[in-house]
């Protein structure tokens, strides 16, 4: 390496292995740290477009965050809503129910009354035919033992009386 550097004549001083390695790492900076810096440069671009596009993830992120927590509250008030409207239909079911309920029962006693009155009118009306049908068997037993034309002609005009209050009755 001597021999390069006394060929060009180069002044001793300049030409001592620290001044060399100086100017060789110079010349190596100089090339490699342009090289260097524009990787750098392009690594530092790399980031930056990395941390904005996460910053961006992170918007959209957040934002539907915002959209999703909307739609929560909206579902949770529709379902209030709904639940609230649930329950109203119910108690007026159950309103009406009741009040179904106790028009039957007023039927039912209604219908009730009338079917013992209905009853009671029957037995009333089954009695006095047997009452009326017995005392007539009665008269008629009393009446054959002493027949003659008048006795029979008051006890037909009774008859007649007997039947036209009946009728009436």
């Amino acid at each position: 390496m001597h021999l390069f550097w006394a060929r060009c004549q180069i002044h001793p001083l300049v030409s001592t292995p620290t001044f060399l390695t100086q100017i060789f790492i110079g010349i190596v900076v100089s090339f490699v740290g342009d090289a260097l810096k524009s990787l750098l440069e392009n690594r530092q671009q790399t980031v930056i477009f990395n941390l904005q596009e996460a910053q961006q993830r992170a918007q959209e992120a957040q934002k539907k965050l915002i959209v999703a927590r909307e739609q929560l509250e909206s579902a949770r008030s529709q379902a209030k809503i709904v639940h609230e409207q649930s329950e109203s239909a119910i108690n007026q079911e159950k309103q009406k129910l009741e009040t179904g309920l106790r028009n039957d029962v007023a039927r039912l006693q209604a219908f009730k009354q009338s079917s013992l009155a209905l009853q009671k009118q029957r037995a009333v009306q089954q009695v006095s035919k047997q009452v009326i049908t017995l005392a007539l068997k009665q008269v008629r037993t009393k009446l054959t033992g002493r027949y003659d034309r008048v006795f029979q002609t008051s006890v037909n005009n009774f008859y007649v009386a007997l039947l036209r209050n009946y009728q009436r009755g």
